[in-house]
């Protein structure tokens, strides 16, 4: 078996360095390295940004699929060259792959990846030659997945699964691939991986949802498919502290995770930016209309810090970047200056660093399309 560890300090940005505990992590893995599949994929450095003010009703918070199939194919071709959207698609996905698409419903039924955008990739696969039943849909806990109803927008025969039937559960993960560490003597120090990535799934598309995170700064590409996809994540937070600095990019580099994950659709259509993820409060939220593609999730995620922080500056809030411990003496469900952790988005960064992509805004090609 095959372990690879990482010390924090080696990575981590020197903004931080002197505020944080270095954890070690142990990756053990029987999955060899698969350098250029995977992230940061065939588009370093690229991102589509695909928006319309048509995509969803902001009175009743409805979304038009037919409106967001548009979007997903206009970015597909944006990305790809492609004229034809099932070139675009075929470019990553052949017939004989079985596709996991990994959804966020943290916050469902109202915040999550909308099952309208979600039918239309399914619909998208279908259309380049998989049938229903290579295709699989798959969230973490049970309760979530069962609240977001994709089998209302999905044929027949494709799979809708929860790793965890029952919380705590861990029959869906892979006893042999996993992340091994302690952060503040916790009895349980490992995090398996999802074993349908292990043994069933040939490729990922990682559809994440738009929104601020209370610990991680932001939910975006690296969080959802990071802690989406390992067990006993919740752990890296305690009080005010949280890893999440570099366990987001470690969890997401280990394989075959990082070169099964081939694309990422970042789903903007309704969007939280304070109280995330598991925000229920209404004013918390927004509407950016907008889907970011591409294969390079810190490129992504680097353009959603922008989103939210502009969206928190209108709204009074403070900057996600803030470390004062003044904080974490108010009650964030009523005051937008007040949060239970110290954010941290340099999460980003950190796994830039850890080869998974481009965060220096500077060589992020940012492509925007109106539709």
């Amino acid at each position: 078996m095959r372990r690879r560890t990482f010390l924090q300090s080696a990575a981590l940005p020197a903004l931080a360095r002197a505020a944080v505990t270095d954890p070690q992590y142990k990756i053990h893995t029987p999955f060899p390295d698969k350098p250029g599949a995977g992230m940061p994929g065939r588009y370093p450095g690229t991102v589509v940004r695909v928006s319309s003010d048509k995509v969803l009703d902001e009175q009743s918070e409805r979304v038009d699929r037919a409106i967001a199939g548009q979007m997903l194919n206009k970015g597909m071709c944006t990305l790809t060259g492609a004229k034809d959207p099932r070139d675009a698609w075929s470019s990553f996905i052949s017939p004989s792959d079985v596709v996991g698409i990994k959804v966020n419903c943290s916050g469902s039924p109202n915040i999550l990846s909308n099952p309208e955008l979600v039918g239309e990739i399914v619909g998208n696969l279908v259309s380049i030659g998989l049938k229903p039943s290579q295709i699989c849909i798959y969230e973490r806990f049970q309760d979530q997945l069962t609240n977001a109803h994709y089998e209302k927008v999905v044929p027949e025969g494709v799979s809708i699964i929860a790793v965890e039937g029952s919380r705590g559960s861990i029959i869906g993960y892979d006893p042999k691939t996993y992340v091994e560490v302690s952060f503040f003597g916790e009895d349980d120090t490992r995090s398996n991986l999802v074993r349908m990535v292990t043994e069933r799934f040939t490729k990922i598309i990682n559809v994440p949802n738009l929104k601020e995170h209370q610990a991680a700064g932001v939910t975006g590409c690296l969080k959802n498919i990071a802690y989406g996809n390992f067990s006993n994540v919740a752990r890296s937070h305690q009080r005010e502290k949280t890893n999440t600095l570099s366990f987001i990019g470690t969890l997401a580099s280990v394989e075959p995770l990082r070169s099964k994950t081939v694309l990422n659709v970042m789903d903007g259509f309704r969007c939280v930016w304070h109280g995330g993820p598991f925000s229920t409060r209404k004013q918390y939220r927004f509407y950016a209309k907008q889907l970011m593609i591409g294969t390079d999730p810190v490129s992504i995620d680097r353009m959603l810090i922008d989103v939210i922080e502009e969206t928190r500056k209108k709204e009074g809030a403070s900057s996600v970047w803030d470390r004062s411990p003044e904080q974490l003496k108010g009650n964030p469900a009523t005051d937008v200056k007040a949060n239970h952790f110290i954010r941290e988005p340099g999460h980003i960064e950190f796994a830039g660093r850890l080869g998974l992509g481009v965060y220096d805004k500077a060589k992020i090609q940012l492509k925007s399309v109106q539709l």
